[in-house]
């Protein structure tokens, strides 16, 4: 896991003289020489996660004249065993970012890590400077470190795993530092409040990136507005995801901490426990400590927005959820696992949800792991089945069926829409999305509709999720009190165990 030997560094790092950590402070004339936009209309970002995820997005990051990325954090310095859905799909996309087809040549595998990031950064920006060298780019392990040091900081973009999103957003917000985050804003639903408290009393711009401008949406709306299903009685969503591996048990076993990694840091709140290499990485998400699932991976995007359109702003009452089980083999005896250590690989929930401004109480259901509704009659009659991703609005009077973010949505039986006006049939491959609404919003002093202060009711949501799950019935929830009325025990999955210095 440590840097291979035979890795040329010098042509890894490109025009980067050095991977290690800078705090130099560069001219403004040279920053100026970075793009059209003067120094002081620039927002300053760190990127603090440099895995798969950070990588992929950091391209977007370097190539808005608005953003000048100054520094980079991650508990990992470098290594080639990052997990991904495509062996060279970053790579070629640093490549693309960079204009430069020999990027990651002598890498065996997927490279990821603070070195990697810094030298991302600092070579996109040297091929724009007249110069063609840049050295501007400070690298930090410990985030704490880094807010204790660096002044001027606009902006930090959270990219880490989920269970140290919470404690990294606070801590930005306690400087003063606007937020955006990657989903979920937390994997306890205690630690989602706090930090949409602290959202709300400290006044800085705060974005979940799960969100986005959706026309489908208000078509979706219009046509209930209309009536044209009648009363909504229950939302469907389901994805075929996990396509990370998921665990039954904990790892057996001592692994070496990997040279380079900061295994204690990576914990972050989660009490000590040994490293192994299946809690990192991509995989971290299946765990309850770590992670939220596949309805935090995925059901942000989907449901978020959903949320924000509809007027759904009341949190659920109750939730119900089944899993796929598990069983071993014990001495030649097939033996029942009992699991509360990760997700199941496929899984059901329900939620209901109380009356909503001009919506009836409905149930939300999710669907994951190859899970889905069965074909409604309307779909049936026209020969179809339930696609293996969509969102599914089921009325009094009818139906509407869409792709998993609703992408080209339909009433159904979708003869109905031949009497309907062509402008709502919407070509969801032609729609333009804004990935960079929470740019504006720091400039504006004005927040994003994705703004952490309106995202209680999803972070609820799928925090509840979690909960259902683990605690193997129905929990009833009072948003109020935030408590779980029907199940004392259930309580304490609300929040977590911490570890001494990191309680929130």
């Amino acid at each position: 896991m440590a840097p291979n030997k035979n890795l040329n560094r010098r042509e890894f790092l490109g025009s980067a003289a050095t991977v290690a950590a800078s705090i130099s402070i560069v001219p403004s004339n040279v920053i100026a020489g970075l793009g059209k936009i003067p120094p002081s209309d620039q927002i300053t970002v760190a990127n603090i996660g440099c895995g798969t995820q950070g990588l992929r997005e950091m391209g977007e990051l370097l190539e808005n004249p608005k953003v000048r990325v100054v520094a980079v954090c991650d508990s990992n310095k470098y290594s080639e065993n990052y997990i991904d859905w495509s062996p060279y799909g970053i790579r070629d996309d640093i490549r693309k970012t960079l204009g430069d087809d020999t990027w990651w040549s002598n890498v065996n595998g997927i490279a990821g890590g603070r070195d990697v990031g810094q030298a991302y950064v600092e070579k996109y920006y040297a091929k724009n400077n007249p110069s063609g060298k840049y050295k501007g780019c400070a690298a930090y392990e410990d985030f704490r470190e880094f807010f204790a040091k660096e002044k001027g900081i606009d902006a930090v973009k959270v990219m880490t795993p989920d269970h140290t999103h919470a404690s990294i957003a606070i801590a930005a917000m306690n400087n003063g530092i606007h937020v955006v985050t990657h989903k979920p804003i937390s994997n306890r639903l205690m630690e989602g409040r706090k930090v949409i408290e602290k959202a709300k009393s400290s006044g800085v711009i705060t974005h979940l990136l799960a969100w986005s401008d959706r026309p489908e949406y208000r078509q979706i709306k219009a046509w209930l507005d209309e009536g044209l299903i009648g009363e909504l009685k229950e939302i469907h969503n389901w994805s075929y995801r996990p396509v990370w591996q998921q665990w039954t048990k904990r790892p057996t076993g001592v692994e070496t901490i990997p040279e380079g990694f900061n295994w204690d840091l990576w914990l972050g709140p989660v009490p000590d426990m040994d490293y192994h290499k299946n809690y990192t990485h991509n995989v971290f998400r299946g765990w309850y400590d770590f992670g939220g699932g596949s309805v935090a991976d995925m059901g942000h995007y989907s449901l978020f927005p959903l949320f924000e359109t509809l007027g759904i702003r009341n949190s659920p009452i109750s939730v119900k959820s089944y899993g796929t089980t598990t069983r071993e083999e014990v001495n030649g005896v097939y033996q029942w696992v009992e699991n509360d250590v990760a997700f199941p690989a496929s899984c059901m929930i329900k939620w209901k949800f109380p009356e909503q401004g001009s919506l009836p109480p409905f149930d939300l259901i999710w669907y994951d792991g190859g899970m889905k509704p069965f074909a409604p009659e309307e779909l049936e009659m026209d020969g179809k089945d339930t696609p293996n991703e969509g969102l599914m609005l089921v009325g009094t009077k009818g139906k509407i069926l869409g792709g998993f973010r609703g992408e080209d949505p339909v009433l159904l039986p979708e003869s109905k829409m031949a009497t309907r006006p062509d402008s709502e049939r919407i070509d969801s491959d032609s729609v333009e999305r804004n990935t960079s609404a929470w740019v504006e919003a720091i400039q504006s002093g004005k927040q994003t509709p994705g703004s952490f202060i309106r995202a209680q009711t999803i972070t609820d949501t799928i925090n509840l999720g979690a909960v259902a799950l683990r605690s193997g019935k129905k929990v009833d929830f009072d948003a109020s009190t935030l408590k779980i009325t029907n199940d004392a025990d259930a309580n304490n999955l609300l929040t977590r165990e911490y570890r001494k210095g990191w309680e929130i």
